[in-house]
């Protein structure tokens, strides 16, 4: 199944998880198995953020595309960059913050336990 560009719709989350600023998620594709909950590229402007949570029964995996980042890995602050991943397991926590001065984009893909 191909999905066009022109058929993504942008959904536009302000403070997303208690974060700053938007968060703009893009779905990849129209439909998705079902032990996906998301797939989608995620955009934060300059000083935009997803705020801290934890993920239960479920992985979060992260490759940022785009931009430079500064995540909180469970209780670990990390600098990250375009071709770095991350991942998040259950039990685990995170947030995403833009730091550079362009914005930071990233694929996110929530696969359920």
């Amino acid at each position: 199944m191909i999905t066009r560009k022109t058929e993504r719709a942008t959904d536009r989350r302000e403070n997303m998880r208690g974060g700053n600023g938007a968060a703009l998620l893009t779905p990849v594709s129209k439909e998705l198995p079902k032990n996906l909950r998301l797939f989608s590229e995620i955009r934060l402007a300059p000083g935009s953020s997803i705020g801290f949570h934890v993920h239960e029964n479920e992985t979060e995996l992260f490759l940022f595309l785009k931009g430079k980042g500064r995540v909180m890995d469970d209780d670990r602050e990390v600098f990250v960059e375009a071709g770095d991943s991350m991942a998040t397991f259950s039990g685990h926590g995170h947030s995403v913050e833009c730091v550079g001065s362009d914005e930071l984009v990233l694929a996110a893909v929530i696969v359920r336990d």
